[in-house]
């Protein structure tokens, strides 16, 4: 007869649990499912709506200056449609009046009443735009040139002023502030 195998303790410990005991099945632990990316954070929400505001701010100032720009442009080639004008009919007291009608409308935008002034406060206001003194001259000789059949001022110059003085005026930062007795005025 053969002996039956003697078994280690350590074998028997290993076959014991190689053996299901018998008993509930328990599962391995499972991990929950990776985070959606939607719906975001709310700080992401946060950071959106703030770059949303960003880019609408950057569109309404982009608008604003390409509306200015345009606005300039237009009364740039006002003055040379006034010069062509000139170069075509060669009359220096239509070309005066066109002038200063122009200066007139472009500082009625920074002073109202610059459309009613004459002698020394149309003056102060020419001279609220940093120019020098001959320009300065030049654009108040259109005044009087508007009324004499014979005018004596130099055409081209005179363009010349205009369209410096009109580059800076066209700017409102360039404006000198209102000197203060005749802000009341």
């Amino acid at each position: 007869m053969i002996a039956a195998p003697v078994a280690s303790p350590a074998a028997a410990a290993a076959t014991a649990a190689a053996t299901p005991v018998p008993g509930p099945q328990l599962r391995d632990i499972h991990l929950p499912p990776a985070p959606s990316w939607w719906p975001p954070a709310p700080g992401w929400w946060l950071l959106a709506a703030l770059l949303l505001l960003l880019l609408l701010a950057a569109l309404w100032v982009w608008r604003r200056q390409r509306a200015t720009q345009r606005k300039r442009q237009r009364v740039l080639a006002e003055v040379d449609r006034i010069a062509a004008r000139y170069a075509q009919d060669g009359d220096a007291a239509a070309l005066a009046g066109a002038l200063h009608q122009l200066l007139r409308r472009v500082a009625r935008r920074q002073h109202a009443p610059a459309t009613q002034q004459r002698g020394a406060a149309w003056q102060q206001t020419l001279a609220r735009v940093p120019v020098d003194a001959p320009t300065l001259q030049r654009l108040l000789a259109l005044e009087q040139a508007i009324y004499q059949p014979q005018s004596t001022f130099d055409p081209a110059l005179t363009l010349t002023a205009v369209r410096q003085w009109l580059r800076l005026a066209l700017k409102p930062a360039a404006w000198k502030p209102l000197p203060p007795e005749s802000a009341h005025a």
